[in-house]
């Protein structure tokens, strides 16, 4: 039996859930469908989840993954940051990307250090780049040899396993239930992967307009328990 490869345990400690970037303040939308009826079981929610990786995750935190990887100069990733930041109409979703960015690039470069965080890190404290965790993923992921497919996929699981976490508590679903939602997604991850390395560049930022519409009404919505 071949060891595993290098890469493997950094791989699975930066997605770990419970790595604190703050991901458990986010539903990224979901609350204020929560809000309006629209996700209130285990069958609504997984409609939703299903509808946010195809559209939203694939088009954005994927995509900029994908050009990350693909970059060949700093210039080309800082290009990325700008304008995975600039597609996040709604406030609320580009503040937490900027804030979950900085936390998943301050711990990638505790932990993972290279010489490719420190210029984005740079970056991102001049005010050249906003700072993004697909983009400190990424970088860190690259640096430490993971295959693309893998680097997307362990990104867009973790990202789904997050969403639902925070929907076991906000709905609320049970522990099983939620399982049971996560297991239903392999497929959807799966299809998410290979439609992300298919698109093309005209593609970056897409998404559904009646999300970003929950997404910024999520502004003002009364009580909350999710920051977005």
């Amino acid at each position: 039996m071949g060891a595993a490869p290098s890469y493997l345990l950094p791989l699975l400690q930066l997605s770990d859930s419970a790595l604190p970037t703050g991901a458990f303040s986010h539903s990224l939308g979901m609350e204020t469908h929560l809000h309006q009826g629209m996700v209130h079981d285990e069958d609504s929610f997984a409609n939703w989840l299903t509808q946010f990786i195809r559209i939203q995750l694939v088009h954005s935190d994927g995509l900029a993954i994908r050009f990350v990887y693909e970059a060949e100069s700093p210039a080309e990733l800082f290009r990325v940051d700008r304008e995975v930041h600039a597609s996040a109409l709604p406030r609320e979703i580009r503040e937490a990307g900027v804030k979950m960015g900085a936390r998943m690039l301050d711990i990638a470069r505790a932990v993972f250090p290279c010489e490719d965080l420190e210029e984005y890190a740079a970056a991102v404290g001049s005010g050249e780049c906003a700072g993004h965790p697909a983009l400190a993923f990424a970088i860190a992921g690259k640096n430490l040899g993971v295959p693309l497919e893998e680097l997307l996929t362990t990104y867009l699981f973790s990202a789904v396993t997050s969403l639902t976490q925070n929907a076991i508590r906000g709905i609320p679903l049970g522990q099983n239930a939620g399982q049971r939602v996560l297991a239903a997604a392999h497929r959807e991850v799966r299809d998410a992967v290979a439609l992300v390395q298919e698109l093309e560049r005209e593609d970056f930022g897409i998404t559904a307009p009646g999300l970003e519409i929950a997404q910024m009404q999520h502004e003002r919505q009364r009580a909350r328990m999710f920051m977005s």
